[in-house]
Parts: C-alpha cells; structure tokens; sequence
C-alpha cells in the first residue's frame, strides 16, 4: 500500500514550523465487520490432536492443492486470520527470539490504555535504558508528542525510543512486561516469556510462530492497531525544528530496498536482532480473504529473505484456499475460544483531494521552507 501526502496537508504542516506539533496523519484502514465472503470449499476434519506441538512441516493438502514453496526459515505459520484456523506449518512452537515482532504484543496490551490525541512532554528518565544498536525514530527529552505520533514510531520506525515512552507512560518497563505477559496468556499464547517490551535481545526472551501469529491477528481486529500497521508513510515531529518524514520498515507494505510490495499487504510487523536474525509477522488481504504468516531466522543468505518466504507462504495460501485442511486453529489454546476476527481491515479508498508522492512531497517541502531535512527517512540503529 503506497501512502501519499495530500500537497494541501504538508503545507499546513510546514506553515506550522518549529510549533511542530501537527504529523500528518496516516492514510486511514477501515474495518469490514462480517463474515469472511470467500469461505473454504469442501468439509472440513479436526486435525489431530497436538498435531502443531510435532517437529518438522505440518500440511494436510487434497489432491489438488498446491506444493507448499521451499523454506529456510527456522519456524514460519500461514493462516486464515478469519476462521483462525492454522494452514500449514513449520516447527509452529519452538520458542525463539522475536525481536520487534514482539511489539506487536506491546500494542495489543498498551493501545488501549493510552488516548491517541493526549500530549506528552518527554522526561530524560524516560528515555533511559535504550539497548545499543537499537533502531531509533528520535524521541527526544523535553519535546512534546502526541500518543498517537509515538505508535507512529513504533510502528513505522520500530523505534524504541518510542516504546520507551510508552511504556513510562504505562507504568514502568517491568509492570507493561508483566501486562503483555498476562496479554498472552489470556490470548493463549503460551510460547511467549516477556523480558524486554521493545524484544531487545534479553536472555530467555523468547515468542514462536504460533504465538506471533496469535498476536497479528489480534491486532487487525483492533481499528487503531489497523491503521498504524497498515500505514506506509508519514511525518514525526522534529526535536526543534520541522516534522520530517518516516517510512515502514515492512517492505512488504512499502516496496522499499529491492522488495517487491506485496500486493493487498495490510501490516504487521517486521524485526531484526542479532540473536533473532530477521523475523516478520505479514498480512495480507485477497478476494475478501485475509491471511497472516510468520516467518522467523531464514537461514538462507541476504536480508531480504524473510520477505521473499513471507511472500511466498502468502501466495500458496491464497491458492490453497479450500483445497487443504487444517493442522490447528489459533483459538486452539484460549480458554474461551473467539469465533475470529469481528472486523477486518481494507484499505480505505483516498479522500478527495489530490495525493502526491513521497518525492513530490519533498519539492512541496523545499518550497514551503522546510528544508530537506524534514522528509528524509530516519534509518538509525541496527535493529527493527
């Protein structure tokens, strides 16, 4: 999903100047209540029992479904995020790191405790304990943000600073890791043990495919969670001085750095450690059907193939729609299982002024006076 600027709204933003305090809001995602339109053909049979808890690939295909694609990843999950029910899987809950997929727990447990709209004024202490290497959207000490502008960063930038501040705001960093773990056990993820909330390599952290995927679909059910995931693009207040433009780290949803955008991407999130390698929570949306996969530690060579085995789990469970039965359900361990997602977010279609780009919106920003500085792309850091 490619998110422009409206040329009328950055100019309002840059007349704005060192006030700073207006970014420019995200494209909207809107949610489709219902069921899901394109149900799966043919009966379908309990899978066995425990069936996800066994070692290797787990796939129950009918004759004429397709050939599941060639994987390195050490764990990775494809399901249907309407019904829950698990498509295929691989090691689905061998506990490994997850690195910043992990905020997606974060989200789901401190969205809905904290307004968008209410203005912080950021406290030195806050921002206190960042881990080195840590990506970064610059928060900074003594400069007031919106909630909503710090999600951005979390979400678009996987900026730890911003979770930092949230977390404050939420109650410390021991009491949110304490509250995201009883989040997912409540949500019947029981692979997950929270140490760090902003999934900074910490020993014992750890999450699996299933748990992460529990989480991503969770969070498309919620209309805040939606938007932010889902959004591309956007301007963060600058620390002095004008806003300047951040991008999402998911390539999937941006087409950035030789990855192919994935067509109907919606979200989620997408990590890096060192201990976690690259980690990827992806959604898709097709002919009224939603899936999300999790990828995490491909071992084949080059960075971009987390998204290339995301891509390619999405594309054969489109196309095994109907034609495998299920190895599980992502209800399987709650107590009180959801009949699934009560909404499901689509891209809402452009308001009806005149969208630019991202490199039109840096002219329109020259000449409004903001300068270059406020559209470049924050890229700090050496996690996501």
């Amino acid at each position: 999903m490619k998110i422009g600027f409206t040329a009328r709204a950055l100019v309002s933003a840059c007349a704005l100047g060192a006030a700073g305090l207006l970014a420019l809001a995200p494209a909207s995602a809107s949610a489709h209540p219902g069921h899901d339109p394109d149900p799966p053909r043919g009966p379908r049979t309990t899978p066995p029992p425990a069936l996800l808890y066994r070692s290797g690939t787990q796939v129950r295909p009918h004759a004429d479904a397709p050939a599941l694609p060639r994987l390195s990843a050490r764990s990775w999950l494809v399901a249907d995020a309407g019904s829950g029910e698990v498509l295929a899987a691989h090691e689905a809950h061998r506990p490994l790191p997850p690195a910043s997929t992990l905020k997606t727990l974060f989200a789901l447990t401190v969205l809905p405790t904290l307004p968008a709209g209410v203005p912080h004024t950021v406290r030195p202490e806050e921002l206190a304990g960042i881990g080195p290497g840590s990506s970064l959207v610059g928060v900074a000490a003594g400069r007031t943000y919106r909630v909503a502008d710090l999600w951005r960063g979390v979400f678009l930038s996987s900026g730890n600073d911003a979770v930092r501040v949230l977390a404050a705001l939420n109650g410390g960093w021991r009491t949110t890791a304490a509250r995201m773990q009883e989040k997912a056990r409540a949500l019947g993820a029981l692979d997950t043990r929270v140490l760090s909330p902003d999934g900074y390599d910490t020993p014992g952290q750890v999450s699996s495919a299933y748990d992460l995927a529990v989480f991503g679909r969770a969070g498309l059910r919620n209309a805040d969670f939606a938007r932010y995931c889902g959004t591309a693009e956007a301007l963060f207040p600058g620390a002095g001085g004008p806003p300047y433009g951040i991008r999402n780290t998911n390539r999937l949803l941006t087409g950035a750095d030789g990855v192919a955008r994935y067509p109907g991407a919606i979200g989620v999130k997408n990590g890096y450690t060192t201990e976690a390698g690259n980690t990827l929570v992806a959604a898709a949306r097709r002919g009224g059907r939603t899936l999300v996969v999790t990828v995490l530690n491909p071992r084949a060579s080059g960075g971009h193939a987390v998204y290339e085995e995301a891509s390619a789990l999405l594309d054969w469970g489109f196309g095994a729609a109907g034609r495998v039965e299920p190895v599980g359900s992502l209800d399987g361990r709650r107590a009180r299982p959801g009949p699934g997602p009560s909404a499901v977010p689509v891209v809402a279609a452009a308001p009806p002024e005149r969208r630019v780009g991202w490199a039109e919106a840096c002219a329109i920003a020259g000449a409004a006076g903001m300068g270059a500085g406020a559209v470049s792309l924050v890229t700090r850091g050496r996690t996501e």
